[in-house]
């Protein structure tokens, strides 16, 4: 049997045809002998741009349609040895036409529910034709495509497992408006890139395809035929699954989790995170407990962080990203968690088991830049895509990576929606946005001549400034609950401001200032630290400017800053006693607290993601383990005391909240405040960073209060300090100190905090 005389049998069509052409002699001319015919030829431009993928809209040469002789079937199966179209009362071999390219002319008056059955070289496979489906993108996502404003993107983008036409497969969506054609390809093409051209939807920029027979798990990517011609292979921008790093195909993929945290849920929103208790225990998740994927995380993780006392829990990036030294921070796959450590539902799984420990869940996202791997992001379609077209817009002068092009609407649009995506999807409670003054300021990090003012000659990026109001605007209507928070490192003004009232919108911000300056102080010898004195106090002058953070995160104690005891002079006891005290300092201070992984148990090494925290510090076998104990009771307590003392956190971001006693005894190396709830029961918080004990101190305490109670001391020996204590309530002396009429004289352990409380 020859390519050029394919065998036929129509058995129920041909009676039919012959009656019909009995009856009409249009009939008789759509009836030739033999039944089959070659189909029309394509024009050799068609054909060729077919062939190398250049072609917008391969379904109106490719499957079956009526012609004036007949119903044509054209299909493209590069090294089949055969296709045979397959329908109710009908078989018949089509003519082979070269290149991978199968046709006929049938004598049939329209199109049969068909199939086709595929023949190579040892294997034969009967499937439907991908080129018979009408486009599986709805008009109103199109619509909101070009608008910018699809607030769910990821349903109209990507790669979809679904029932289309009757038909179980996956849909293909990805937007490339510069492509002259694209295809899909993957491990059900044997990673051929011919047989899957896509077709253009219209002026959207999106291409589509529907293959039938594909489902979950299956690896792809897109084929891109640039403007001028060259292709590339790209991972899908809008991915839900990756493969394991190094490899870098996207994964098909459907959630099938079940969630069980619908009282978390409902609860979450009810109190403004920042006047809400809020401690955060920071983590890079590869590295916590190295090796651990994310089902084995939720088995240790939710009970270790509950039996702390943290709020919440944050993870550094885990969206996919290629390089692990990154931690994160240089992400290709912004829908898609990193698959090092399972797959996404085993992510919703981790999640879901933190929320029913009672502990609240930020992931940190990176909306700032991305690498420029030549699979993902980078001039994705042969031109600037996601980022500027401007060099000195999009190119980032310190991690050699591109900036998004925030004043275009699709980007804009890929950005607001992922954001979405990480709450709806993944039940986050907050996103934490990392290196935003990178993206406020068109000269961050560039010389003079190095970037191009705005259209009012500033050096604000108004972009960048748009795209941040409506990603937060968005965030807050969508998702009641979750709560954005700022990496921004400058003094720009309103970062939590409202964005109605020309704010950036947030509801928190990381102090980057206090940190500084507080790290600063307690890197002095104490002998010395009265000349730094006010770098403890002068968080208080701003620190009502916005909703405040105070991060002790992984940036500090990386790259030769050193480990947060490490930090402190002095011996061994010394170190850790400043460390708790310095902690007791953070936790009565105005603000949220966030603490990195490995700095509840002062942890002296710096830390690295290839090994994560010393945990063998805790072992009873080391002998100083119950030093390392010891602090990690005091985070404990502190916690604990915290949660349950409302004046430390319901008016964190109003003056009613905070007030000094005692602010300018340098000499002594001590400060002294109080802070105020909502009904206005106070908590007396006293520091003393110097080593020495301070008996009969002095210290103004407000009218109305008969006994004060030591409720935290971070001298107790449980901790590892030298046991040093107020034992029993202080009863007010009517003798004025400080400003106030009445006085408490304490004792003042070496490097100490305490906390009283009526």
């Amino acid at each position: 049997m020859s390519a050029a005389q394919p065998s036929t049998t129509v058995t129920d069509e041909a009676p039919a045809a012959e009656a019909r052409a009995k009856r009409t002699p249009r009939a008789r001319r759509a009836a030739p002998a033999g039944g089959v015919r070659p189909a029309p030829a394509l024009h050799p431009e068609e054909r060729a741009r077919l062939l190398e993928g250049r072609h917008h809209d391969p379904h109106a040469v490719l499957g079956a349609r009526t012609l004036r002789g007949g119903v044509a079937f054209r299909v493209l199966r590069p090294y089949a040895r055969t296709v045979t179209v397959v329908a109710k009362g009908l078989r018949a071999e089509l003519h082979d036409d070269g290149d991978g390219l199968f046709s006929g002319l049938f004598p049939l008056r329209t199109v049969p529910d068909y199939r086709l059955l595929v023949a190579y070289d040892g294997d034969e496979t009967e499937i439907h034709d991908p080129y018979r489906f009408l486009p599986a993108v709805g008009e109103l996502d199109l619509h909101l495509i070009g608008e910018g404003r699809h607030e769910e993107l990821w349903t109209a983008l990507g790669a979809r497992p679904m029932e289309h036409q009757g038909v179980s497969g996956t849909r293909f969506t990805v937007w490339a408006p510069n492509a002259q054609g694209v295809r899909v390809t993957g491990d059900f093409s044997c990673w051929d890139p011919v047989a899957h051209p896509m077709r253009s939807l219209g002026a959207s920029g999106v291409w589509e395809l529907f293959l039938p027979g594909v489902g979950e798990g299956a690896l792809y990517k897109f084929d891109i035929a640039r403007p001028d011609g060259s292709h590339t292979l790209r991972a899908d921008p809008m991915a839900r699954a990756t493969e394991v790093p190094p490899s870098t195909a996207s994964v098909v993929t459907a959630s099938h989790h079940v969630w069980q945290d619908e009282e978390w849920m409902a609860a979450r929103g009810r109190r403004p995170a920042h006047q809400a208790p809020f401690s955060v225990y920071e983590l890079h998740l590869g590295s916590w407990r190295p090796g651990l994927s994310y089902r084995q995380l939720a088995e240790q993780l939710p009970s270790y962080v509950k039996d702390l006392g943290f709020t919440h829990v944050e993870f550094m990036p885990v969206a996919e990203h290629p390089f692990g030294g990154s931690w994160g921070y240089q992400v290709t796959g912004f829908y898609a968690p990193t698959s090092r450590m399972g797959s996404p539902d085993d992510f919703r799984f981790l999640v879901d088991s933190l929320h029913r420990a009672g502990i609240g869940v930020i992931v940190d996202w990176v909306p700032a830049h991305f690498p420029r791997d030549e699979w993902a992001l980078a001039e994705f379609d042969g031109r600037p895509l996601y980022e500027h077209e401007d060099p000195r817009r999009s190119a980032h002068p310190d991690w050699g990576t591109l900036e998004f092009d925030y004043g275009r609407k699709e980007v804009r649009n890929f950005l607001v929606a992922n954001a979405v995506y990480w709450c709806q999807e993944f039940h986050v409670d907050g996103i934490r946005v990392d290196a935003v003054a990178s993206m406020l300021y068109l000269d961050y990090s560039r010389g003079e001549g190095e970037w191009v003012p705005n259209e009012h000659g500033g050096r604000e990026n108004l972009d960048a400034v748009r795209f941040l109001q409506e990603m937060n605007a968005t965030v807050y209507r969508r998702c009641p609950g979750v709560v954005t928070v700022a990496e921004e490192s400058t003094a720009w003004d309103g970062v939590t401001r409202p964005t109605d009232s020309g704010g950036l919108g947030f509801g928190l911000k990381w102090n980057m200032g206090w940190m500084h300056d507080t790290l600063r102080y307690l890197s002095k010898e104490p002998v010395h630290r009265k000349f730094h004195h006010h770098d403890m106090t002068f968080g208080m002058v701003y620190a009502y400017s916005e909703n405040y953070v105070l991060p002790i995160s992984h940036d500090e104690v990386v790259h030769g800053k050193r480990a947060l005891v490490s930090k402190v002079p002095g011996d061994w006891w010394q170190q850790r006693a400043t460390h708790r005290a310095y902690l007791g300092f953070m936790w009565a201070h105005p603000g949220k607290q966030l603490l990195f992984m490995g700095q509840e148990f002062a942890q002296g090494a710096e830390w690295s993601e290839s090994h994560g925290p010393d945990w063998w510090l805790l072992d009873s076998s080391y002998t100083a383990a119950d030093d390392h104990r010891g602090v990690r009771e005091l985070v404990r307590d502190l916690n604990r005391a915290y949660v349950a003392a409302p004046a430390l956190w319901e008016r964190d971001s109003v003056p009613e909240g905070f007030a000094w006693v005692e602010a300018d005894a340098a000499e002594d190396n001590v400060y002294a405040f109080l802070r105020y709830a909502a009904d206005g029961s106070p908590l007396l918080a006293v520091c003393n960073f110097s080593p020495v004990v301070r008996r009969q101190y002095r210290v103004g305490v407000p009218e109305g209060v008969a006994l004060w109670r030591e409720v935290l001391n971070s001298d107790e020996e449980r901790y590892g300090g030298s046991g040093v204590r107020n034992a029993q309530p202080l009863r007010p002396e009517r003798e004025p100190a400080q400003g106030r009429p009445l006085s408490l004289r304490l004792t003042l352990p070496p490097l100490s905090t305490l906390w009283f409380r009526p």
